[in-house]
């Protein structure tokens, strides 16, 4: 059975055929680094992680790049708002300063993950002068204009030529033009433009902007849907195979990526386009008016109102994976902690049949239940085809998991399965457990004892300075210290700590 891949661009499942086989090029737009990734990002680059470990399980060759935004993120409607720049003065930083510590804490995140590091990461910044050329080559072809030292896409007159060629602006989307000239809200600056729906390429920067660049139409800095068109063309070419990213993205910004890409290259950036589906948190949306925002540190240590406990990077991990990625997904602290429960409980099965030796040479006596592991190991293959399902892969390894336990635990004869049956088991649940879902052995999975274990420490230590016993309060401090467990002091008094 071929992969198939959902293609959001004509909403079905297609038969994936790259455009030079057996090479593949993927580009997913990567995270703005003006503060710490949260719950909201973990989806898609998980999603994408899976995507991109199964691809090279089927034997292709891929050059995946995922962006870093570090250019300021600019929106349409707060033309003065530079979001990095905003939050290096608030932490008293250097702009670039800033960005090297949370795209720091991003690694580090994608990391605990065990998410593979994409074959190219660039950045915005490091690519203005591909961005400003593709600028200008979109205005030479009349597809944008400057105003008041801001360049404009324009939307109207790109709709109007190319929707004679059926790729209409909102293709991607499914969003009328006309409903969008009719619904768009007034923002700052609208006076510049000649419609309303038209979209910056560059913006003139402000007095107050700390990030800014020359350019042909002045000081200023670049809109944020250019950044992705320069930075795919440059490391992919004119047109690649996959493009990724969350379901927020498909509009305006993969909109507006594949209207000045087609102009520049004169043709669709990418054959296919898959988006993950959106979170939500105890069955509401993620936003800061919810207070529901969770930073992955804090996700990890259990540090945020929503949450009860901390949960490891692999429970996390193994939760999403527990849902097609276009499918919906709640996080709630019941539903989490059924996956550390589930995944617990699996991991050890797995290892158990990891460690056993088998005879090839046997034969099996009880040929149904023979055939039926079979089948079920089988399928793993057939549902990563079938739109990278790993929902139904998850299914199947619980399935399989009752079959280990007994013969663990002896409920079923050593020979009532050939040994060649029960190895090629073993290798099926390795190849889809670590290399393609990226399970890996979760060190962390008693993080709620260890937490009890430092909590009782610190109370010891806190009864220890209490008595003036400044030796054995160090000596706790220290020796947390050395296992990695940082303890700090707060100003109320209290004491908190991370690992």
């Amino acid at each position: 059975m071929p992969l198939k891949i959902y293609n959001s661009l004509t909403r079905q499942k297609e038969v994936f055929e790259p455009i030079n086989a057996p090479y593949v090029g993927m580009y997913v737009c990567g995270p703005t680094v003006s503060g710490e990734s949260h719950l909201g990002h973990a989806r898609p680059f998980i999603t994408f992680d899976v995507v991109y470990r199964y691809l090279l399980h089927k034997g292709y060759k891929v050059r995946y790049v995922r962006n870093i935004t570090d250019a300021g993120h600019f929106e349409e409607g707060k033309v003065a708002e530079d979001k990095i720049a905003s939050k290096a003065i608030l932490e008293k930083l250097e702009p670039m300063e800033l960005v090297q510590k949370y795209t720091n804490l991003y690694h580090w995140a994608m990391t605990q993950f065990n998410n593979l590091p994409p074959s190219i990461e660039p950045t915005a910044t490091g690519h203005i002068v591909e961005q400003i050329e593709m600028i200008k080559k979109i205005m030479a072809d009349g597809y944008a204009y400057e105003s008041n030292g801001s360049v404009y896409f324009d939307v109207v007159k790109y709709n109007d030529d190319y929707s004679k060629k059926n790729q209409p602006y909102g293709i991607l989307s499914g969003r009328n033009i006309e409903e969008q000239l009719e619904s768009t809200r007034d923002l700052e600056n609208q006076e510049e433009k000649k419609n309303k729906v038209d979209f910056a390429l560059w913006k003139k920067a402000p007095t107050e902007h700390i990030m800014r660049w020359q350019s042909p139409w002045g000081e200023g800095f670049p809109g944020w849907h250019i950044e992705c068109s320069a930075m795919a063309t440059k490391y992919l070419g004119k047109q690649f195979d996959i493009h990724g990213g969350g379901m927020d993205l498909q509009f305006p910004h993969h909109e507006c990526e594949i209207a000045q890409s087609t102009v520049c290259n004169h043709q669709m950036p990418a054959r296919y386009w898959m988006h993950n589906n959106m979170i939500t948190i105890n069955g509401r949306k993620m936003g800061k008016s919810y207070n529901n925002v969770i930073k992955l540190s804090e996700l990890f240590e259990g540090n945020h109102a929503e949450l009860t406990q901390a949960y490891t990077p692999m429970t996390v991990r193994f939760f999403i994976l527990q849902s097609q990625y276009r499918g919906t997904l709640d996080f709630s602290n019941e539903a989490l902690q059924a996956s550390e429960k589930a995944l617990r409980r699996f991991m050890e099965g797995y290892e158990w049949l990891q460690a056993q030796s088998f005879d090839k040479n046997t034969v099996s006596k009880d040929q149904v239940l023979a055939d039926q592991l079979m089948t079920w190991s089988n399928e793993l293959e057939l549902f990563m085809d079938d739109d990278i399902n790993t929902a139904k892969v998850v299914a199947n390894l619980f399935e399989i998991l009752p079959s280990i336990n007994s013969l663990k635990d002896k409920h079923i004869a050593a020979d009532a399965v050939s040994g060649a049956v029960w190895a090629t088991v073993q290798t099926q649940l390795k190849i889809f457990v670590e290399s393609i879902l990226g399970i890996k052995v979760d060190k962390g999975a008693n993080r709620q004892q260890l937490n009890g274990v430092v909590e009782l420490l610190i109370e010891i230590r806190k009864q220890a300075k209490a008595n003036k016993d400044f030796a054995t309060s160090d000596k706790i401090r220290n020796q947390l210290a050395e296992m990695g467990i940082q303890l700090k002091d707060e100003k109320d008094g209290s004491i908190s700590y991370s690992f």
